[in-house]
């Protein structure tokens, strides 16, 4: 039997951002659901990541730049990427 209900998914890139502006955006990616583990713990709010350079980026509160969007801050860190 084959197993054409679930494509193959994507391999996760080492820089990854949900902005859809960003080259570091990777539509594939996001038609499956994926987690961060940052220091050992799951952070459901992270916006770009980056595991070579074990960095994440994060809304600071409820911040928000002249266009709206929130501002980021940047946390080091071990990062780790998967798939749900």
């Amino acid at each position: 039997m084959t197993d054409a209900a679930s494509p193959a998914k994507p391999a996760l890139p080492d820089h990854l951002s949900i902005d859809p502006r960003s080259p570091h955006h990777v539509a594939a990616v996001f038609e499956h659901d994926i987690g961060i583990h940052f220091n050992g713990k799951e952070r459901f709010d992270v916006e770009e990541y980056c595991i070579s350079e074990g960095w994440i980026k994060v809304p600071a509160g409820k911040t928000v730049d002249r266009k709206g969007r929130p501002l980021l801050i940047k946390l080091s860190g071990r990062v780790e990427a998967f798939y749900r």
